[in-house]
């Protein structure tokens, strides 16, 4: 006698979820966007404030985004890298995050061909030589020294993640940043034991996973955030996104996976969908770059149509190939969205635009069901990473006072 199978209900997005050795009050996180509120690598009320709002609006847990492995890894001056300095600061920050009952995630990366040269002060590096046309430089192919160098200072951020008071570490595989530029057949073309093959390619992916788990072991929950789509014709796509995140999770060294797409370096609208507005982007660049921005700014900032839950057709693919958890990103908007993610079998998602029009969202969706996000996906919120992301559709006035930039404005 043979019998049907029964089948399992969906879990409720909104009911708490073990990740690693944290639980969180719910599956909702707040996705990592550049917030442009640090200063001089140090933590600021700003940027304490940005992250209590998600806590206090509803979320399991809120990401803070980007914090560098080491000083010529960042994308912009300001960004905070894992410093004496900034230690004090992102403790104050964990503990405000935690007071309203939220867990905090540090992204930790390096930005590689896409960390800014000039204000580094550092020459960028890639897997090979690379002519980035946004800074106008050189970046170099970074040697097997420098590889090693760069795995220790993932584990180096992750020991210090664990000392600020972190549930998670986001490690950062995506967007054409140093260690998803070596998965690009496009980008990668060394002829070493870090190029060629896929397995090559992903040497150092694995190498700096195993040595992050090695060092902080189940103290802290550890995310991989991976491109499945490069977007850009040569760039590393599903087909080799799909052995990979099976690698990964035999080598038991990541507790969840974030799907993610796009390449900051050669197509950053691809991961985005909606408008691409470019006017916006030139006004909040220097006078010399505006006009190339304005002229020519098409070809790099293309127009994506955007819909709800707009990666689930690839990010699918990979949850059918592996057995750890997976966090759905991309048009997470509503409860709908949010209830498709899993019905389809993920078990979190993962929220940005819609949180930054509304940082109450998920807090509203809890007493409203019908709630609807405000964001139309304009975009605009993309250039305000310069001087403070956020919503320009809302009307309310930035948080910074008379002792922003000042030391009086520092944290900690």
């Amino acid at each position: 006698m043979t019998t049907t199978p029964v089948p399992t209900a969906a879990p409720d997005v909104l009911s708490p979820y073990t990740l690693g050795p944290l639980t969180l009050r719910n599956r909702v996180i707040k996705a990592a966007t550049y917030e442009g509120l640090s200063h001089r690598a140090r933590v600021t009320q700003d940027l304490v404030d940005f992250h209590v709002a998600y806590a206090a609006g509803g979320v399991g847990m809120t990401t803070v985004a980007y914090c560098a492995v080491a000083k010529e890894g960042r994308t912009d001056k300001h960004q905070v890298y894992w410093t004496d300095e900034a230690m004090p600061g992102l403790r104050v920050l964990t503990d405000a995050v935690h007071a309203e009952g939220a867990a905090v995630s540090a992204q930790i990366g390096h930005g590689g061909p896409v960390a800014d040269p000039r204000a580094n002060r550092a020459t960028a590096l890639a897997p090979s030589r690379y002519l980035s046309k946004q800074s106008m430089s050189v970046a170099k192919a970074i040697d097997a020294a420098g590889i090693a160098r760069v795995v220790e200072a993932h584990v180096e951020a992750a020991r210090r993640a664990v000392e600020a008071g972190f549930d998670a570490v986001e490690v950062h595989l995506g967007h054409n940043y140093l260690i998803s530029s070596f998965l690009s057949p496009r980008l990668n073309k060394r002829t070493d034991a870090y190029g060629g093959s896929l397995e090559n390619r992903a040497r150092f992916a694995r190498e700096t996973l195993r040595a992050v788990r090695a060092a902080v072991g189940d103290r802290i929950a550890i995310i991989v955030k991976m491109n499945m789509d490069d977007g850009v014709r040569g760039g590393f796509w599903l087909d080799e996104a799909i052995p990979v995140a099976r690698w990964l999770e035999a080598d038991g060294s990541c507790d969840a996976l974030e799907m993610t797409a796009g390449s900051s370096l050669l197509n950053p609208m691809y991961l985005f969908k909606g408008d691409a507005p470019i006017d916006d982007f030139a006004a909040v660049m220097p006078p010399a770059i505006r006009l190339g921005v304005k002229t020519v700014g098409r070809r790099l900032l293309k127009a994506y149509p955007y819909r709800d839950a707009y990666l689930l057709e690839d990010a699918r693919q990979v949850r059918a190939a592996v057995d750890l958890p997976m966090i759905l990103l991309g048009g997470i908007t509503d409860r709908p969205s949010m209830d498709l993610a899993m019905t389809e079998g993920f078990e979190m998602v993962a929220m940005a635009r819609a949180l930054l029009r509304e940082p109450d969202l998920v807090k509203r969706i809890t007493a409203d069901a019908r709630t609807s996000s405000l964001c139309i996906h304009c975009n605009k919120c993309m250039p305000t990473n310069f001087t403070g992301t956020r919503c320009v559709l809302v009307d309310r006035t930035t948080t910074r006072g008379p002792a922003w930039g000042k030391p009086e404005g520092y944290v900690g």
